[in-house]
């Protein structure tokens, strides 16, 4: 199977924000940079638009700084999304993330994005970036990985956005808590 990453071309030192998405959905023209109607394109701009930031596309988002991926690069196969999954896709994700000099904010969008991460964390300096415990409860904390801000949220797309208003409400938090980083 062949990963899937954004092919969206990008001026890597103009990227200040990266959220990291839990895993690439099966059809890639649904994914964050698959057209104006990719289900994931939609979610992301509709929790901008709720955090208050007046944008229309992904790619008006990319223009100020903040860039969307996924953790796993390929569609998960079952209900849940293996660990294995996210070892192979490990290595695209931080050659990723290497790519930005400028990077000032990563975001976790969901568990496994999170997990994915602290892997990423754990290989390059021995310890977890964000410790374990439920999301709610580590929203209130400041992480760093390096100097980089990291803010665990939760998960971006799918329909649970619609069934769980109140996580709907803490990504529009958090997204503007992000703003007002890169924004000061």
């Amino acid at each position: 199977m062949i990963p899937q990453s954004p092919e969206k071309t990008v001026d890597p030192s103009s990227v200040y924000v990266v959220m990291i998405s839990e895993v690439v959905p099966e059809d890639p023209r649904q994914d964050f940079y698959g057209g104006a109607e990719a289900s994931y394109a939609e979610s992301a701009v509709a929790l901008f638009r709720q955090a208050g930031v007046d944008v229309s596309s992904v790619l008006e988002l990319l223009d100020r700084g903040i860039y969307l991926t996924n953790a796993v690069k390929y569609p998960k196969t079952g209900y849940t999304v293996e660990t294995s999954a996210i070892e192979q896709s490990l290595p695209l994700l931080e050659e990723e993330l290497a790519r930005f000099p400028n990077l000032r904010v990563v975001m976790l969008m969901g568990d496994v994005a999170k997990k994915s991460f602290n892997m990423l964390a754990k290989k390059q300096t021995g310890k977890n970036c964000i410790p374990s415990g439920a999301t709610y409860k580590l929203r209130a904390g400041e992480f760093y990985f390096g100097s980089v801000r990291v803010i665990p949220s939760y998960i971006m797309t799918g329909g649970n956005l619609l069934i769980e208003k109140s996580k709907t409400q803490m990504i529009t938090e958090d997204i503007k808590k992000m703003m007002g980083i890169i924004l000061p």
